[in-house]
């Protein structure tokens, strides 16, 4: 079973809804897809573009994903607790994407966490009030109501994405937050020297908390030089040596359909990128082609307990510690 830990399809599929007037969307678009990659759980992303009124803009995706649990009752089933995991059906999880939904109220996570939030990730590329992102690297790092935010994570049993984080954020969170940590989608820096990735002390860290690195699977993290599944494979076998096989785990970030269907307003200095964000790996465009990613890791050697751990076990053992019972 294929478990990934980052995608954006409610944004999609809220594009479609709210503003184009679609109806049956994820069953339409998404379900299909992940049903021929083998995906068994698919961690959902609510994420507002800068400058948007980013409460409304969550807040509407939530409604959309609850309309697609809704319509598709006997396929799909939200995960909330570690019960759900065990669900035969496809379970979705909600996960916020930075946190300027939160107006800058740490106290507002309460909200979102009734409405099934269940991972959280400080920022996204840019500072807000909790933490300073990739794209400002000179910033002061985790702020004082963003301790305020983790010590609220840590209380209501919400995990720790440290993607997005500028590198001060990342050690200071990791050092202030007890509980489970990951980064949902990157690479190796050591392989393709981008900031979105992680250095192989960050690596090693990560694994030192028990964490996972979810490998994103588009050109920016595995890079645009080579774009293809061979390429994914050095990243996997690289995350492997460094931190470990058991700390190594899939978050697709598979952008491709997403910016055909909407577009992004957003310019390249704050996506931290030139590359298109239709921009796809070779063979590997979606959650449909995760077979052929299956094939090609099978043909570098991994097997048994250490294929099943990248694809979904290992995120898996970390939401059965983080998710409540």
């Amino acid at each position: 079973m294929i478990a990934d830990a980052h995608l954006d399809l409610l944004y999609e599929l809220a594009h479609r809804e709210l503003t184009r007037g679609e109806t049956g969307t994820f069953a339409r678009h998404w379900l299909p897809k992940l049903r021929a990659g083998g995906v068994g759980l698919q961690v959902c992303a609510l994420y507002a573009d800068p400058g948007t009124d980013a409460r409304a803009e969550v807040l509407g995706q939530i409604e959309v994903f609850e309309r697609a649990l809704a319509e598709s009752p006997s396929e799909v089933v939200a995960v909330r607790s570690r019960a759900d995991l065990d669900d035969s059906r496809l379970g979705l999880m909600l996960a916020l994407e930075g946190c300027e939904a939160l107006g800058g109220d740490p106290g507002a996570l309460a909200e979102l966490h009734a409405l099934g939030v269940r991972m959280l990730s400080l920022t996204w590329n840019l500072a807000n009030a909790f933490a300073s992102g990739t794209a400002d690297p000179d910033g002061p790092g985790l702020a004082a109501r963003g301790r305020e935010l983790l010590a609220a994570m840590e209380e209501l049993g919400v995990a720790l994405d440290l993607s997005h984080a500028s590198e001060r954020t990342f050690w200071q969170a990791l050092e202030a937050f007890p509980g489970p940590v990951l980064v949902t989608h990157a690479g190796c820096r050591a392989l393709t020297d981008h900031p979105r990735n992680l250095s192989d002390e960050q690596l090693r860290a990560l694994a030192g908390r028990g964490g996972v690195l979810g490998l994103m699977l588009i050109p920016l993290a595995i890079g645009p030089d080579r774009p293809n599944l061979e390429r994914v494979c050095d990243h996997a076998d690289h995350a492997a040596a460094v931190m470990g096989a058991e700390h190594v785990a899939l978050g697709g970030d598979f952008t491709r359909q997403i910016a055909d269907a909407v577009g992004t307003t957003v310019p390249p200095e704050q996506l931290l990128t030139t590359i298109p964000l239709g921009a796809a790996l070779e063979g590997l465009a979606g959650p449909e082609d995760y077979p052929a990613l299956v094939a090609a890791l099978r043909g570098r050697g991994w097997e048994g307990e250490r294929l099943a751990g990248i694809l979904g076990g290992n995120l898996l053992r970390l939401l059965r510690r983080a998710l409540p019972g």
